[in-house]
C-alpha cells in the first residue's frame, strides 16, 4: 500500500511522501491565489469552491484569509455557508459542512493528528480522521474542532471552545474540552440577548 493509500485510509502515513506531496502542492499553490482576491471578487471567489472543494453548494461565502492543508480539496460544502476571516481548515482527512453553518472568525478544524508514540513522531508520521458538522449549526469565533469529531444539526459553540467529543443536535456547548451547557429551549425563540426580546414582527 502506497503513502498516499494509506493516508485515504485513514492509518499512519508519511505526509512528506512525493506522492502526496506531488498531489497537495497544486492545490496550495491555487490557494495562495485565492487569498489574494479582493472582498468583491466574489464571483472569483464561487469559482474557487465550485473547482476546488471537493464539494460546494450554492451562496457559501469566506471571508478571506483561509488556510487550508489542501486547498480546501477534502472540504466539502453543503448551501448557505458563512465563513469568517481566518478559517483554517487542516483537510488532510475529509470535513463535511452541513447547509446554513456559519463560522466566526479564527476557527480552526483539524483532520490531521500525530502518533503519541514519539518514535513515530519523530518521523513526522500522521493519520486523518474525518470531521462531521451538522446543518444551521454555529461555531463561534476561536473554536477548535479536533479529529474525527462530530457535531450535530442546530447546535451552538460557544467562542473559545475545543471540541474533543461528540456534540449532539440542538444544544449549547461551551468550554474546553467542550461540553453541552443546555439544550436549544423555547426561551431562544422568545429573547435573543439575556432579558431583550426578539421582535419577530418586524423581522
Amino acid at each position: 500500500m502506497t503513502q498516499y493509500e494509506r493516508m485515504v485510509n485513514g492509518l499512519i502515513y508519511d505526509p512528506r511522501d512525493p506522492e502526496v506531496m506531488d498531489e497537495q502542492v497544486p492545490f496550495q499553490d491555487k490557494l495562495w491565489a485565492f487569498n489574494q482576491l479582493r472582498p468583491s471578487d466574489i464571483e472569483k471567489k464561487t469559482a474557487y469552491m465550485k473547482e476546488v472543494f471537493a464539494e460546494c453548494g450554492d451562496n457559501c461565502y469566506i471571508e478571506l484569509p483561509f488556510h487550508a492543508n489542501w486547498g480546501g480539496h477534502h472540504v466539502h460544502f453543503g448551501s448557505d455557508i458563512y465563513a469568517n476571516s481566518n478559517l483554517t481548515m487542516v483537510d488532510d482527512g475529509h470535513v463535511y459542512v452541513g447547509d446554513k453553518v456559519m463560522f466566526g472568525p479564527n476557527v480552526t478544524v483539524a483532520t490531521a493528528n500525530h502518533p503519541i508514540d514519539p518514535e513515530l513522531r519523530a518521523r513526522g508520521l500522521q493519520y486523518n480522521k474525518d470531521v462531521y458538522i451538522g446543518e444551521n449549526t454555529w461555531i463561534g469565533a476561536g473554536v477548535v474542532i479536533v479529529p474525527g469529531v462530530r457535531i450535530g444539526k442546530n447546535a451552538v459553540i460557544g467562542a473559545g471552545s475545543v471540541v474533543t467529543k461528540d456534540i449532539p443536535d440542538s444544544v449549547v456547548a461551551v468550554g474546553n474540552p467542550c461540553r453541552v451547557l443546555r439544550e436549544v429551549s423555547e426561551r431562544d425563540r422568545e429573547f435573543f440577548y439575556k432579558g431583550e426580546r426578539i421582535d419577530r414582527e418586524n423581522l
